[in-house]
């Protein structure tokens, strides 16, 4: 199957959608694609090859397109920015003969929505507009990552529900096998202590505008080192714009200095040996429209994966992969809660060690090979359908004439 995968985004960049995007195009081509993965030509300052970067195999191409790379003046500039490249990518695409035009933008696929009809749009947000309107209509395939976004669409454009295909976000399981340094010598290493406690929180500390609860975390870690002193919180990944900030709400906590250690974006590699470095994950996720029902994050499946217990918001969106037998899930925005969840985990090793066995057992059906399987096989069975119902017509024309 020939897959022109298209994405308006930074190849390489420290945001999460890059490593999606990345595992995506391997998954395919492990899958027997020939795939090539379009990407703007913009101003980078990682300047690393991208297949190192995100530790994948070099199975697929990356092609550039020019672009007018004006994103830094704000929205003007990144829609003038969207609009030259899906210009240039539909000028390619109208030249190019293959099976699947693949991706996780609209306006490329809108644009291409007036010439092609084999468009596979993968939603991450609920937009109501005139793009959205039109692709969701043409579009031959919709990859949904919530059950909340595949009833937003439904409900919102009348998008007919067999051509939605429910598809959660997914993790590389080989990347928690390539580390067999213990977690003892981790700490050493990166100067964590050995005899503590470590309760990790990793990610950005905003999404789309949106706080994702660190500040919460650091609210309720008082009362969690209250019952347990030896307890150390550690938030890793935050861009250097969010320094003040999160300082900030250390200093409005009083938490002392040596309980605490605020660790800016890191590699990809290191992320997996931070989680290795914690004793528990957490992911107390504020109870907005976005997080409770659209969201699906990949750090939740490689929270999974770690082999670590977990301390997630109960929302709905989270109870489509976790729950009571693997997590501990606790009301959003209810940092006393928070505390008494994080609490359990720390004082009941037997509860903690069995919950983070499901987990792990669990996230073995979430990985970018399976996903991009159900997503081909779903495109299959679509056209397999299709092509059915038209060769029944067509039988049933010739019965009729004949």
């Amino acid at each position: 199957m020939k897959i022109i995968y298209i994405a308006n985004a930074r190849i390489p960049t420290e945001k999460a959608h890059g490593i999606q995007i990345m595992k995506m195009c391997e998954a395919f081509a492990d899958a027997g694609s020939d795939i090539k993965l379009i990407v703007p030509r913009r101003l980078n300052s990682l300047k690393e090859n991208p297949f190192k970067y995100y530790g994948v195999k070099e199975n697929f191409k990356i092609i550039r397109l020019p672009t007018l790379d004006l994103v830094k003046f704000g929205k003007i500039g990144f829609w003038i920015q969207s609009i030259s490249f899906s210009k240039f990518v539909t000028i390619y695409c109208l030249f190019k003969k293959v099976d699947i035009i693949y991706s996780r933008d609209e306006l490329p696929l809108w644009f291409l929505s007036f010439f092609k009809k084999n468009l596979v749009l993968e939603i991450h947000v609920a937009k109501k507009n005139f793009i959205s309107k039109r692709v969701f209509k043409k579009v031959k395939i919709i990859v949904a990552i919530t059950k909340g976004l595949q009833q937003f669409y439904t409900k919102e454009y009348g998008t007919n529900t067999n051509k939605i295909h429910w598809s959660p976000d997914a993790v590389d399981l080989e990347e928690f096998k390539s580390t067999s340094i213990s977690q003892e010598d981790l700490r050493k290493q990166y100067n964590l202590p050995i005899d503590k406690k470590i309760i990790g929180w990793i990610g950005k500390l905003k999404t789309m505008g949106e706080g994702k609860g660190a500040e919460k975390l650091i609210k309720a870690f008082p009362q969690i080192f209250k019952s347990n002193q030896d307890s150390f919180l550690m938030i890793v990944g935050t861009n250097l714009p969010e320094n003040n900030e999160i300082q900030d709400f250390f200093k409005k906590s009083e938490i002392g200095v040596n309980s605490y250690k605020i660790i800016n974006h890191v590699s990809r590699n290191e992320v997996i040996n931070y989680l290795k470095m914690s004793d528990l994950l957490i992911m107390n996720y504020p109870d907005t429209e976005h997080y409770a029902h659209y969201m699906s994050p990949m750090k939740l499946f490689e929270y999974m994966a770690s082999g670590n217990p977990i301390v997630a918001s109960d929302l709905p969106s989270i109870r489509e992969i976790l729950n009571e037998k693997n997590a501990i899930l606790v009301e959003p925005d209810n940092t006393e809660v928070l505390a008494e969840g994080i609490n359990k985990v720390l004082t009941d090793k037997s509860f903690s060690e069995k919950i983070a066995r499901q987990a792990l057992i669990d996230v073995q059906n979430y990985t970018w090979k399976k996903r991009v399987k159900n997503i081909l096989d779903f495109i299959r069975y679509n056209k397999k359908d299709k092509d059915l119902s038209v060769n029944l017509a067509k039988n049933a024309r010739i019965n009729i004439e004949n």
